[in-house]
């Protein structure tokens, strides 16, 4: 088994409006976006997101432009960050990977599933609910489309041998986090967004979630596996931790 991160893109935010409401409102930092493929022992391409629409290359502001939320976070992303040059880096094209797993339809998770049509692509039932009842966070046009079937599944399930899916509420009602157990490595827990930053947890700082007592809640129950079972816990959007962490085409084993 392997687990690659995915560099796809950046975004430079408020960090006291976007990532920790009360604290530091006004700094800039440049945030990660990512994806993550995992090769499984029996051969599978499993890929956990699939990054921000290739519009933002040449548009920048196509999602954000004349909103609020825009003043708060401007999108910085190459050619090189498409996800599907990213597994060309990779020797994969789209059409290689096996499962989507798409953790929730925010623009910078979500934004190329249209890539994925062959892929069977799982999401939580409920967010899934959710999210086409409430279109304005999470844009139709990037995941609500004909060609894409959804895998719909209720609360936590093992996609794979060595690969579980956890319901983590809270960011948003459905989200998903990921744990992968590798050999060498050990477990590692793909956070997502139910911990944006380590900030978050050390201060328990969930004010900026869709529901703060079941971010809490999530949180909590992450960190509480990382510390039982010596498990390395990845943050969804912490510039520092992502700074040491390995990158593709490097991997962890």
């Amino acid at each position: 088994m392997r687990l690659y991160l995915i560099d796809l893109g950046h975004c430079d935010v408020d960090k006291g409006m976007v990532l920790t409401p009360g604290s530091d409102v006004g700094k800039r930092v440049v945030i990660p976006i990512v994806g993550y493929l995992i090769q499984s022992d029996d051969g599978k391409n499993i890929l956990v997101d699939s990054g921000m629409h290739r519009k933002h290359i040449k548009d920048p502001e196509a999602t954000f432009r004349d909103t609020e939320f825009g003043n708060y976070l401007s999108v910085l992303m190459k050619p090189e960050d498409d996800i599907a040059n990213r597994l060309a880096e990779l020797d994969l094209k789209p059409e290689d990977i096996d499962i989507l797993v798409s953790t929730h339809f925010h623009f910078d998770h979500a934004g190329n599933h249209v890539d994925f049509s062959r892929s069977r692509i799982v999401s939580q039932r409920e967010h899934y609910e959710y999210a086409k009842a409430n279109p304005a966070p999470f844009p139709l046009d990037i995941w609500d489309l004909p060609q894409l079937k959804y895998e719909l599944i209720d609360g936590d399930v093992e996609l794979v041998p060595g690969v579980r899916l956890l319901k983590t509420n809270g960011h948003a009602p459905g989200h998903m986090s990921v744990i992968v157990d590798l050999k060498n490595t050990g477990r590692v827990i793909l956070a997502i967004d139910a911990v944006y930053t380590l900030e978050n947890l050390e201060r328990s700082n969930w004010s900026g979630y869709q529901d703060p007592d079941a971010a809490l809640a999530s949180a909590n129950r992450l960190a509480e596996t990382a510390e039982r079972e010596n498990a390395l816990l990845i943050t969804g959007h912490d510039p520092g931790q992502w700074a040491g962490l390995k990158m593709a085409p490097e991997f962890y084993d």
